[in-house]
């Protein structure tokens, strides 16, 4: 048996896998983020704990037996964030989340010192990334800072929790600008321009390797026979390409979680310097991936829904199952900034061509087609540093919806493949790591595709359709960024 443990935005979740890759039991509890202030997103590290402890506990409760025989666990988390522990591995304030925009003046200061910094890194410096949340803490908070002993991310935070070991997996740590990404090692010279040195960092594992061991009153708190090993474990993009078996060069897929991810896996580093686009370590050995990424996929229906005061599924609903035309409406999905392809924390979203004709149903149709029309942005970008992509699979819990799926197919003009089980995303992948770990089994062996339920195949009619509404979006950009400038 094995536990897979997905350290979200929005909420924990946790998974027990068997050795045929069946699942056996899920759990998940809720997560909040804090808001203090425009651009800012933060969480109390100590909620991520409570949130892990909910969900173990839930299915020790429902499965024993099953919880008795876990050999290993893995974990996946949410890229990024900077969790800064002091001496004593306390936490000296909230987490600055993946999706804070808050470090803008500081990554314009870093491209100007290091402006080849993506050779190193395969990333352009971004508001989203570790290092400059702590120059913007060095600036901000400079008494808290001086005390920062160690630097964790979100998920290398639960492991020293669970283990009591400080460690982080390659795939993780390609996201702090702290790594050379290509050499798979923390990069000295880009520490000590950032005024953080190695013995703040932890150590680095490979994704599939043993990293730590849970602890014994742990183990015996939840009735395993022995305490297991947990593995390196991944990115939740990395964890999600494996549960996936996005393992070879050329694999692609689409995840439309809280955030969306445009992902295609290759066999060696190749960054690009002129794109805000991401390549990062693959969380199993020698294999690299390059990524477009969208601050808000899901979590725009997910504000639609709030601010219409109603539930995605009768928002959903009232759109029926296919889609004739694209909305009158253009809706931009920047709620959060964006990252591919304009790397602008201060953008904001906006409807476009609203009239007295319109009704929620446009509305809604429009936020599906603004998060398709974002991702074709991270296509384009992709395309352009020469990664090309045929076809796709989809994941996240957007991918649940057919309808979605087929207008993304259509803006992307790819076919797109609904999977089963394919909601399960990161916490899945994380329990394949935790068996990698704990049965020395090799990723080919371990990371088998799963079923496709269905392949989406674009409508030629309506690729061009939106071949033309999305030259209308590609020209709003300009105008909204003079607005919130």
């Amino acid at each position: 048996m094995f536990i897979g443990i997905d350290l979200g935005t929005s909420s924990v979740k946790s998974i027990l896998v068997d050795g045929n890759d069946t699942v056996i039991a899920t759990a998940s509890a809720p997560l909040e983020v804090s808001r203090p202030h425009p651009t800012w997103s933060e969480q109390d590290p100590a909620d991520w704990w409570t949130a892990t402890l909910q969900t173990l506990d839930e299915i020790k409760a429902k499965h024993p037996k099953e919880m008795a025989a876990v050999q290993g666990i893995g974990l996946s988390g949410q890229q990024h964030g900077a969790t800064i522990l002091d001496k004593d591995g306390k936490p000296l304030r909230p987490c600055i989340l993946w999706n804070d925009g808050r470090s803008e003046q500081e990554c314009i200061e870093i491209a100007q010192q290091f402006p080849e910094i993506s050779k190193l890194t395969g990333n352009p410096a971004m508001p989203g990334f570790t290092g400059p949340k702590l120059l913007w803490v060095r600036r901000h908070e400079p008494e808290l800072f001086k005390q920062v002993a160690y630097v964790l991310l979100p998920k290398a935070y639960l492991r020293y929790l669970l283990s009591g070991d400080m460690v982080e997996d390659m795939s993780d740590a390609s996201g702090t600008l702290w790594l050379d990404v290509g050499k798979r090692d923390w990069s000295d010279e880009l520490l000590a321009a950032m005024h953080m040195s190695r013995k703040q960092m932890p150590k680095l594992v490979e994704g599939s390797a043993v990293s730590a061991r849970l602890k014994p009153e742990l183990a015996q708190h939840w009735g395993m026979a022995k305490p297991p090993v947990i593995a390196g474990g991944g990115g939740d993009n990395a964890a999600g390409a494996v549960g996936l078996g996005a393992i070879h060069p050329g694999d692609a897929f689409v995840s439309l979680g809280t955030s969306g991810v445009l992902w295609a896996t290759t066999a060696g580093f190749a960054p690009n310097r002129n794109l805000p686009i991401h390549a990062f370590c693959h969380a199993i050995p020698n294999t690299w991936h390059q990524m477009g990424v969208i601050l808000s996929a899901a979590s725009s229906l997910s504000w639609w829904s709030r601010a219409a005061k109603s539930n995605e599924k009768e928002l959903l609903g009232e759109l029926g199952n296919d889609v004739n035309a694209p909305s009158p409406l253009l809706f931009m999905p920047y709620l959060s900034g964006e990252r591919t392809p304009h790397n602008d924390p201060n953008i904001r979203g906006a409807f476009y061509g609203i009239s007295h004709d319109t009704s929620r149903g446009h509305m809604t149709l429009a936020v599906l087609e603004g998060v398709a029309f974002a991702f074709r942005d991270c296509l384009a970008a992709l395309t352009e540093a020469g990664t090309k992509i045929t076809k796709a699979d989809a994941i996240g819990g957007g991918s649940q919806s057919r309808l979605w799926l087929s207008i993304m197919a259509n803006v992307l003009n790819l076919p797109l493949s609904r999977l089963d089980g394919g909601e399960a995303g990161g916490s899945f992948g994380a329990a394949r790591l935790g068996r990698m770990a704990a049965t020395g089994e090799s990723p080919s062996q371990v990371c088998k595709p799963p079923k496709r339920v269905e392949t989406i195949a674009p409508n030629s009619a309506l690729v061009s359709q939106y071949d033309e509404t999305y030259r209308r979006y590609r020209s709003l950009y300009p105008a909204l960024k003079g607005a919130f400038t």
